[in-house]
């Protein structure tokens, strides 16, 4: 359908000039139209979209005070006076009032059915105390019938001084029911003493290649397990319903909706030594489903364990890269590395504050070479996870090395997170064409932290270099790493274009800040382009979805000065209102 309404005859296309203002109001501009529509009446617009400022993420048109939309696409988009004559009696209008509209938001990197979940457990994001930390569980516990599982977590140690949990702060309280709570960044967890017993992990575990049973100075487990050690537990804990994995979808994407996000690139709920199933589980059991019983409220496109590539290789084959307009396969993930938070991304030199460790590799190299020359040989795209400088170099040597033995072809390689990398690396993500997929307000958390733990001087040469990567020619995809941070682009865009973390008074590294122009496209074009979706989302222009976001703020200049001062007032999904709630046919929209 967007092929046909892109390739219009010559008598039926809208060209503009755009005219800037003076450079004193440098985000304001004129359209003129220098050529009228003549639509047939079958091409009367379902909505038209008038009297604002709406930003399209299109470069060749970068503003428009007016849209039209057929049929869940963009049928037009310019000057009111080039389209208010194509409305007809079936014509809903939205009049903005003066607001700014943006394209929906694509976060690239969530986990989204897990976060839906974890929305309904006990949550610690907001715990700065030892004892906040008990009381939180010992609340929680109170519902909860004998021998039932404890789940949740959100945990930040930082936040109460450092000191990490154990399983003593909340054995006494939780005596009847096992506990498991995973740490803000999900590369850790705490276990209390009950699961342990029942996972049967004592004084005798060794460590998994990579992974960590924390042991004390007598050799017991504390409780706390990472990345890949968490395999010990987790196969212990019970699956979660089927109703239980829908109503976390529809939880999921009504909060999406909510911050105007419209589409997720979800990397499942894989972890280190987590099934390689439950990406497919839900792929069948919740999106497939919500598809066909046409539920789906957000677009998805779905990235698989990279040791389940043969599979979805076959599933492309079968079906191509879009299941529906709703539902895309994406490609295939994997790990490198763990995270700051839990001292397990892999770095060249020690953490400062833990002199003999370097991190962790959780897969190694070879392995993932292994995987992933097959995986891009079949057309897959593969994105791997990559925090530490020494996981990022590693992953780019390999990622040069597969596109060396496979030959030239459009792949759009991907490393998630890429937050610390070694002199010169943001330079190679250019030159071998490397996706960046990284979250911005992850460095409001981790500017005090990557202080302490590797140092001011690393830090502040090779952390969160996202105008480095810029430069180098490298693509940005903005995403939040949900529910490890929050879904809020708005946030996310402040955070990348100034850089200062709570309580702080200047930015941290400033010379890395974004542009808001940056920002925009980080979320929206760039991110499509970062999972092959740039043909139908990313911008508002003709022949693509019409997803788009209204903002509270009523002009371009004050939305550019206050950004976080802004809200989304209502989201919109194939030209539907999907946020805060679809009004009637017959009634106007109106923000």
């Amino acid at each position: 359908m967007g092929t046909k309404l892109l390739i219009l005859s010559a008598s039926a296309t809208l060209l503009f000039s755009v005219l800037l203002l003076p450079p004193r109001t440098p985000h304001v501009l004129l359209l003129s139209p220098m050529l009228r529509w003549p639509l047939r009446q079958s091409h009367e617009p379902d909505l038209l979209v008038w009297n604002g400022t709406i930003y399209t993420s299109d470069s060749s048109l970068p503003f428009a005070e007016a849209m039209t939309v057929r049929g869940g696409r963009i049928l037009g988009v310019g000057n009111y006076s080039s389209l208010k004559d194509f409305v007809g009696s079936g014509t809903r209008e939205l009049n903005l009032y003066g607001k700014v509209v943006l394209p929906g938001f694509i976060d690239s990197h969530v986990h989204f059915i897990y976060g839906g979940l974890q929305m309904s457990r006990v949550d610690l994001s907001e715990t700065t105390s030892v004892d906040g930390f008990v009381a939180k569980v010992k609340d929680a516990v109170k519902d909860k019938r004998e021998g039932d599982w404890l789940l949740g977590g959100g945990w930040n140690n930082d936040f109460w001084g450092g000191d990490l949990p154990v399983a003593s702060w909340i054995d006494e309280v939780t005596r009847q029911n096992p506990v498991w709570l995973s740490r803000k960044d999900g590369h850790m967890g705490l276990a209390n003493s009950l699961a342990l017993r029942i996972a049967g992990i004592t004084n005798r575990s060794e460590d998994p290649v990579g992974g960590t049973v924390v042991k004390n100075n007598g050799g017991d487990p504390t409780g706390l397990l990472i990345d890949a050690a968490m395999k010990f537990l987790l196969p212990f804990i019970p699956e979660v319903s089927l109703h239980e994995r829908r109503e976390a979808f529809r939880r999921a994407s009504g909060y999406a909706l909510k911050k105007g996000v419209t589409t997720v690139i979800d990397v499942g709920r894989f972890f280190p030594g987590a099934s390689v199933d439950s990406i497919w589980e839900d792929l069948s059991d919740v999106y497939q489903w919500a598809d066909s019983s046409e539920e789906m409220l957000i677009r998805v496109c779905l990235f698989f364990p990279m040791q389940t590539w043969s599979r979805l290789a076959n599933l492309v084959r079968e079906r191509g890269r879009s299941i529906s307009q709703w539902i895309h396969l994406g490609g295939v993930k994997a790990f490198a590395d763990g995270s700051l938070g839990s001292n397990s991304a892999l770095f060249y030199e020690p953490y400062v504050d833990e002199p003999h460790n370097y991190g962790l590799q959780v897969v190694d190299f070879g392995t993932l070479l292994n995987m992933t020359l097959p995986s891009d040989k079949s057309g897959l795209q593969v994105a791997i996870h990559a925090i530490g400088d020494k996981a990022n170099d590693g992953v780019l040597e390999m990622f040069n090395t597969v596109g060396n033995q496979n030959g030239m072809r459009d792949r759009r390689f991907r490393i998630e997170h890429a937050q610390h990398l070694a002199a010169g690396s943001a330079a190679r993500f250019g030159q071998l064409r490397v996706i960046a997929s990284v979250q911005p307000e992850h460095l409001l958390d981790d500017a005090a932290s990557a202080e302490k733990k590797i140092g001011i001087d690393r830090s502040h040469k090779g952390s969160y270099l996202f105008q480095s990567l810029l430069s180098s020619g490298a693509q940005l995809a903005f995403g939040s790493d949900w529910p490890f941070g929050d879904i809020n682009p708005l946030g996310g865009i402040t955070a990348a274009t100034k850089r200062i973390p709570p309580g702080w008074k200047h930015a941290w590294i400033p010379s890395e800040r974004v542009s808001l122009e940056n920002a925009l496209q980080a979320y929206t074009i760039s991110a499509a382009y970062a999972s092959f979706l740039e043909g139908d989302l990313g911008s508002l222009s003709p022949g693509k979805l019409a997803d788009f976001v209204v903002l509270s703020a009523r002009s371009w200049e004050e939305f550019a000065e206050a950004v976080s001062s802004s809200s989304i007032v209502a989201t919109y999904v194939g030209g539907l209102q999907a946020f805060p709630q679809q009004p009637p046919p017959s009634e106007q929209a109106q923000s």
